[in-house]
C-alpha cells in the first residue's frame, strides 16, 4: 500500500503564491506518476497536473505558465507550485498515484486552498 499525506494549503489573495507538497511512503516503488487534482462544491474532481517517474508533466490549460509539478525522488515527494492565484484556483487540492497500467490506487486526504479576490 501507498500513503499519501499532502501539506501547504492556506488562504492567499489573488495574485499570491502556495506550494502544495505530497509526500509518499509505503510501496513507493509502485508508483509510476503522481498528480494533483481539485475539486470545488458541485463540480467534479478535475486534474490539474501530473508528473511520471520518467519527468513527464502534464496540467490543464486552466494552469499553464502559472502552475509547476516537481518532484523529489529521494524524498518520495511531489511539489505544486502555485503562482498568480486566481479566485477560480479555489477548492481542494488532492494527491494521488498511479501505478504503470495508469490506474490510481492512492488518495491523499486533501489540502484546502482558499484564493480572496
Amino acid at each position: 500500500q501507498v500513503q499519501l499525506v499532502e501539506s501547504g494549503g492556506g488562504l492567499v489573495q489573488a495574485g499570491g503564491s502556495l506550494r502544495l507538497s505530497c509526500a509518499a511512503s509505503g510501496r513507493v516503488l509502485s508508483i509510476e506518476s503522481m498528480g494533483w487534482y481539485r475539486q470545488t462544491p458541485g463540480k467534479q474532481r478535475e486534474l490539474v497536473a501530473t508528473l511520471t517517474r520518467a519527468g513527464l508533466t502534464n496540467y490543464a490549460d486552466s494552469v499553464k505558465g502559472r502552475f509547476t509539478i516537481s518532484g523529489d525522488n529521494p524524498k518520495n515527494t511531489v511539489y505544486l507550485q502555485m503562482n498568480s492565484l486566481k479566485p477560480e484556483d479555489t477548492g481542494v487540492y488532492y494527491c494521488n498515484a498511479d501505478d504503470r497500467i495508469g490506474v490510481t490506487f492512492a488518495w491523499g486526504q486533501g489540502t484546502q486552498v482558499t484564493v480572496s479576490s
